[in-house]
């Protein structure tokens, strides 16, 4: 009901057309899969493409339709914060799933109703409810993130534990093709994995487990997502202007170097049985 709700609300009042800023960047080059402003968007531009064929070929129907798909995306991520919000109320009660009483129930969805509906009327999510940039859609990929973080905490067996961890890291990769500040809710999931793995969490434990996160967001966002197209870039350079080969062998090598080195980790951490490492 409240994703119907919020969707329904964002698509009867999406902009008819391009809004006066970014958006009519995003739209174009989506439409066209150029190339955006830095750092740049490409999962944002493939699937947004795909609304602009909503239009049926009507050019003045696409700007439409994109704004369409950014409404999708908050409606999706009203459905998520409620959801997260009831398994944090969970916590707060100490109960189990299907072990809730009728008041604790009520209380739940009350506070999932209140929390996703004020949400959903807010000012500036309203906003980027209604246009294609990429708040929208960076913003449910918040929400999923961290609703699955709170599905992870409530899964007793180990191996299940893995897939949603597996799970949980390729929304990550997938957000950093939309917008880089799902990045930010990394040191929050530290928390919640802390809680969850420590018998007896401290103060000192969890300002560690957050400074541990704030370092993973460093890691990710300072040197593996410009580290490695600079990488890539470096070696291509000197393929084609030292050795004097073909235009793309230095990429060609980088990907061949950069996929083996994955392929031969995941062979080692299989044959000596090295779970955290596979993880």
């Amino acid at each position: 009901v409240v994703f119907a709700l919020a969707t329904l609300v964002y698509i009867l009042t999406a902009e008819d057309t391009a809004s006066f800023w970014d958006p009519g960047e995003f739209i174009a080059v989506s439409y066209k899969l150029q190339v955006p402003h830095p750092p740049g968007a490409p999962f944002f531009l493939l699937v947004y493409r795909m609304f602009s064929f909503l239009a049926f070929g009507d050019t003045l129907e696409i700007a439409y339709w994109m704004n369409v798909g950014s409404a999708l995306f908050s409606g999706f991520t009203i459905l998520f914060l409620f959801w997260s919000i009831t398994l944090f109320g969970r916590r707060l009660f100490q109960v189990e799933t299907g072990r809730e009483s009728k008041g604790q129930t009520i209380s739940l969805m009350g506070a999932g109703l209140v929390g996703a509906l004020c949400y959903t009327f807010s000012d500036s999510f309203w906003f980027s409810a209604v246009e294609a940039e990429v708040y929208a859609m960076s913003s449910f990929f918040t929400a999923i993130v961290i609703w699955s973080v709170l599905k992870w905490d409530v899964i007793k067996d180990p191996r299940e534990e893995n897939r949603w961890m597996v799970f949980i890291a390729y929304l990550v990769g997938l957000s950093i093709g939309v917008h880089l500040l799902n990045l930010v809710a990394l040191p929050a999931l530290a928390l919640i994995y802390y809680f969850k793995k420590t018998e007896k969490p401290n103060l000192k434990g969890s300002i560690i487990a957050f400074l541990i996160g704030g370092v993973a967001l460093v890691i990710i966002n300072n040197l593996i997502i410009p580290g490695l197209p600079s990488l890539a870039g470096s070696m291509e350079i000197f393929f084609v202007n030292n050795i004097g080969l073909p235009f793309g062998s230095g990429i060609i090598f980088f990907s061949i170097l950069f996929f083996a080195s994955l392929y031969f980790a995941f062979r080692y951490s299989i044959q000596k049985e090295k779970a955290t490492l596979n993880t």
